[in-house]
């Protein structure tokens, strides 16, 4: 399949790659690099809902393959209907980067904008596919038929430190739908993240939830990590963290963190 990839890239004459940081979006960049050169570059939005560990992630992957690597600003916060989160926020969302990506690749007389989507993606509810289609993004990782499993062999032999990273989404999935997603509430939210990463965590979400008006934090970990929000001291800083961004009750989820499953439970 890394092949197959290959010869797509090799065939497509120029690309924008979107960089996301994560393991899909770090190999069409990398391959595209070595089959293109300087005809590929790669392209992130830094918004208020992209955590800055992300954004230097994407930095470094980057630097680390001698990529060209341009940052834009975007926010897709100014969008009513990210902002409204009525259960098609990542229309919205992927609008905002595609339509920045579209005009940066014309800019820099780039053939064809590209991400990360995978094989798996396309079975599930994903209103970003949508902008994408309008925005005639192309999806090498699909054409070549690879899935995640086939991604992260791809991404190991290759050598890509983001191999075995796993999945993040925006700030703006940890909203139920229906609850309105602003950006002094993404910021409390990426905060609290920002002290769970500091522990040594790799999976986690700090969903927030409102009760009769008030703010709650429920945190999903990993089954494997939850002996780590036990240990001493760690439990007393989330906690007072969660209070100082004005969460008045911190709940911890025992199931454990599962991908989707604040859309499909709430």
């Amino acid at each position: 399949m890394l092949t197959r990839l290959r010869d797509i890239l090799r065939a497509s004459d120029s690309a924008l790659v979107a960089l996301s940081g994560g393991v899909d979006s770090a190999l069409v960049a990398a391959v595209a690099h070595q089959e293109l050169g300087d005809r590929a570059v790669a392209l992130t939005a830094d918004s208020p809902t992209f955590p800055r560990e992300e954004l230097d992630e994407a930095r470094r992957i980057a630097e680390r393959l001698g990529m060209r690597h341009v940052v834009v600003d975007s926010n897709e916060l100014e969008r009513e209907g990210y902002a409204a989160n009525a259960g098609d926020r990542c229309y919205f969302c992927k609008s905002e980067l595609f339509e920045l990506a579209r005009d940066r690749a014309a800019a820099l007389g780039l053939a064809h904008v590209m991400d990360g989507t995978i094989t798996d993606d396309l079975g599930e509810h994903r209103p970003g596919l949508v902008a994408s289609g309008e925005n005639d993004v192309r999806h090498p990782l699909v054409e070549a038929g690879m899935d995640k499993k086939a991604v992260r062999a791809a991404a190991r032999e290759l050598g890509l430190r983001v191999w075995d990273k796993p999945a993040f989404a925006c700030l703006g999935s940890r909203f139920p739908v229906g609850t309105r997603v602003t950006q002094t509430r993404v910021e409390r939210v990426g905060r609290v993240e920002s002290l769970l990463r500091t522990f040594g965590l790799r999976e986690f979400r700090v969903r927030y939830h409102e009760l009769e008006g008030h703010p709650m934090a429920r945190i999903e970990v990993s089954v494997q990590e939850l002996e780590v929000l036990t240990r001493e001291g760690i439990r007393d800083a989330i906690v007072e963290a969660c209070r100082q961004e004005g969460f008045e009750w911190v709940t911890l989820d025992l199931e454990g963190y599962r991908r989707g499953r604040l859309s499909k439970v709430l």
